[in-house]
């Protein structure tokens, strides 16, 4: 019983919190230089082509179900409650940015986060003095179907946290060796 105990103490003090924010940008703008040495570049486009990405948004009034669709050979479909629109997108190699073009108006993101489950850019220019979110944030359809976007930010965070405790079994596992080695030789 004390072992356990001694555990979950060690285990409770090793896990790191998702520090709180007011906005889903405050949470990226925290979460993401963390988690980004776990991401994927545009480059890679087999993780975002041909998936329906669900849009999350912080604000109280979105309610529609936006899927975004990113097809091989530029073909881009966004589809609001049902209803599809077409257009097209254009991965600029050299910069790591994206172009999308939609009913005659283009709009040029760059690339914050990408993995299997989350596609993250930045529209590109100062947004916030525009009073328009920082980030686009879609997360795969059939991951993120019925989280909020809270919830979102904390399965975007736990990227941070697997990987993050690799690293501490890893080091604990370090010093187990060496301190076992020294038992061992001192015999």
């Amino acid at each position: 019983m004390m072992k356990n105990k001694l555990g979950d103490r060690l285990s409770r003090t090793l896990e790191v919190q998702l520090p709180y924010a007011e906005s889903l940008d405050e949470y990226l703008d925290t979460v993401i230089p963390i988690v980004r040495p776990w991401g994927e570049d545009l480059y890679e486009s087999e993780y975002y082509e041909d998936t329906p990405w669900l849009e999350v948004r912080d604000d109280d009034s979105f309610h529609e179900t936006v899927l975004h669709f990113f097809n091989e050979g530029g073909e881009y479909l966004v589809s609001i409650n049902g209803n599809v629109d077409g257009g097209s997108w254009r991965f600029l190699e050299k910069s790591n940015k994206l172009l999308i073009e939609i009913g005659g108006q283009a709009e040029l993101y760059e690339l914050a986060f990408l993995n299997r489950n989350f596609f993250i850019m930045a529209k590109h220019g100062d947004q916030r003095r525009l009073g328009a979110a920082k980030y686009f944030v879609m997360i795969n359809e059939r991951v993120g179907r019925r989280l909020e976007w809270r919830e979102a930010m904390e399965l975007l965070f736990n990227t941070y946290r697997s990987n993050n405790n690799m690293y501490i079994i890893l080091a604990l596992l370090i010093l187990l060796i060496v301190a076992v080695a020294v038992i061992l030789s001192t015999q």
